[in-house]
């Protein structure tokens, strides 16, 4: 990369100063400075505490890609825009969704590539490519966490045009998957114990052969009845098998089981991966009307067979983002009173980031009530508070009113997404930091961390102190190593900070000790 590009992209980072890092600079020397650790006087501010993501979709070309008849060098620039949009506005995590219909994004030996990506299920981007191993390497870059959100059972969407790939488990499994209507709906039946096996088989490869931060499961367990004309889910012989087994649930109890025991196993899976990794379930906004009282609508413990509530009870999950798709003041449906209800539910205080729809967001009244549920969110969830806006494309349109707002707002600032520290706790090494000068004098300082380790950098902070002061700290992305110091610096404090968000101690070196004294 050249100094010109690299400088525009740090523009595009909006830092709030220049950061210079073009690789190795052979006309900078290391000068001598005083490095130390922090005492007691020391009092070096953090950074705000909140997650800021939004879903990017796959699954009929809702955001990415725009088509699935682009070539894969558009299909990679349009990543690098919605990416870079996301640090523009000051988000620090993306949801991507990875398998919209039991198929891929990526390269899978178990399901096919996608129909939403190359326009042929089955078929192979051309040039190859590895459309999640490069979002996930672009995104690590920018210092954004990346998700991967998998839609659990719905094996073809009516938005699917094409031919099924005889990889795909409508074919290759027709004993595990039902037809729902006409409209092209296929369904893997969550009762049956191969089809939870496939789909955590799915999860456990992404888990193995990618460097994700997330693992992200939506709404759509036992299918929406609109997908099936309003019948019932046709799982007859399935029942009637756990019946001759000697089951006695009744059919409603026996599927919301079935998903239990899922959603059990999915969370073991990932916290038995042995890596670092988060799981997270976005369900329906609702669990049941009347709860709390007043709210009416969809029961999904009923319709969809997900005992949400549950799964948040048990600490099933390590971040719960209920849809809440509704406005404050709506009387059945109110913001507020569903995100209190949930919170309240919350019993072992795992992460709680409710989901918002921007779909609305266009004039300035929409664009503010997603701002006031933003702001009610971090009154009701404090240094924890979170929130997943849906979706990108409504952040990409320039006649949108929501960036703006979020911009001058609640995310004017750019933030670090709370830990989880009943995953991990323990942060990494504290970075070395080295002083540099030019010929000129003009000094920079460069922080990288000496000691081997296996868990990966996630961002650096770095706090300036002035006139005796510390400031507020700056995000410093990992593809940065530099920093520029302007002649009123009197010293740099550098820390460490893991994708779990744990920070280090910090490394303090002096830069102007002649403005120190």
């Amino acid at each position: 990369m050249n100094c010109g590009t690299f400088l525009s992209a740090c523009l595009t980072l909006t830092l709030g100063l220049l950061l210079i890092g073009c690789g190795s600079r052979d006309d900078y020397r290391t000068i001598p400075a005083e490095q130390r650790s922090a005492t007691a006087a020391d009092i070096i501010p953090g950074p705000i505490s909140e997650f800021r993501a939004a879903w990017v979709a796959t699954v009929i070309n809702i955001d990415w890609p725009s088509s699935n008849s682009l070539s894969a060098k558009k299909q990679q620039a349009e990543a690098i825009a919605i990416l870079d949009r996301l640090v523009e506005l000051n988000f620090n995590a993306v949801i991507l969704q990875v398998r919209p219909q039991a198929d891929a994004i990526y390269h899978s030996k178990i399901e096919p590539w996608s129909y939403y990506l190359t326009g042929e299920q089955g078929k192979k981007p051309k040039p190859s490519w590895d459309p999640l191993t490069f979002w996930v390497q672009e995104a690590h870059s920018r210092g954004l966490l990346l998700h991967a959100w998998f839609n659990p059972f719905r094996a073809n969407h009516k938005g699917h045009k094409g031919g099924l790939s005889k990889k795909s488990i409508v074919k290759d499994q027709p004993e595990l998957v039902h037809r729902l209507g006409d409209e092209g709906y296929w369904w893997m039946d969550p009762a049956q114990e191969a089809a939870q096996a496939h789909t955590r088989r799915v999860v456990k490869d992404v888990i193995d052969r990618y460097d994700i931060d997330g693992v992200h499961f939506d709404d759509y367990f036992y299918p929406y009845p609109s997908y099936h004309k309003n019948q019932d889910f046709p799982d007859d012989a399935t029942y009637a098998e756990y019946q001759k087994s000697g089951g006695k649930l009744d059919r409603a109890d026996w599927r919301r089981d079935s998903v239990n025991r899922f959603v059990k196993a999915l969370y073991d899976d990932v916290r038995g991966s042995g890596k670092n990794i988060e799981f997270g379930i976005s369900p329906f906004g609702i669990w049941r009307p009347n709860h709390p009282p007043g709210i009416a609508g969809m029961d999904q413990y009923e319709v969809l067979y997900a005992d949400a509530k549950l799964w948040l009870n048990e600490g099933w999950v390590d971040y719960f983002m209920p849809q809440l798709y509704w406005p404050i003041d709506s009387k059945g449906q109110s913001f507020t009173a569903l995100l209190d209800w949930w919170s309240e539910e919350n019993t072992k205080q795992r992460h709680m980031w409710p989901g918002l729809t921007i779909v609305k967001a266009k004039d300035a009244d929409g664009a503010s009530e997603i701002v006031n549920q933003i702001n009610y969110t971090r009154r009701t969830q404090g240094s924890g508070s979170g929130v997943c806006l849906f979706s990108m494309k409504w952040l990409q349109h320039s006649d949108y009113q929501i960036a703006t707002q979020l911009g001058t707002g609640p995310f004017a600032e750019k933030a670090l997404p709370p830990p989880s520290p009943w995953i991990d706790s323990e942060p990494l090494p504290r970075p070395h930091v080295d002083l540099l000068a030019d010929y000129e004098d003009s000094r920079i300082v460069r922080f990288h961390i000496k000691e081997k380790t296996d868990e990966p950098l996630y961002q650096y902070l770095v706090n300036e102190r002035k006139n005796g002061k510390w400031l507020s700290p700056k995000l410093v992305a990992p593809r940065f190593s530099s920093y520029p110091v302007e002649s009123d610096v009197q010293e740099i404090a550098v820390r460490s900070v893991d994708r779990m968000r744990n920070i280090s101690e910090p490394t303090i070196i002096k830069v102007n000790a002649e403005l120190a004294k």
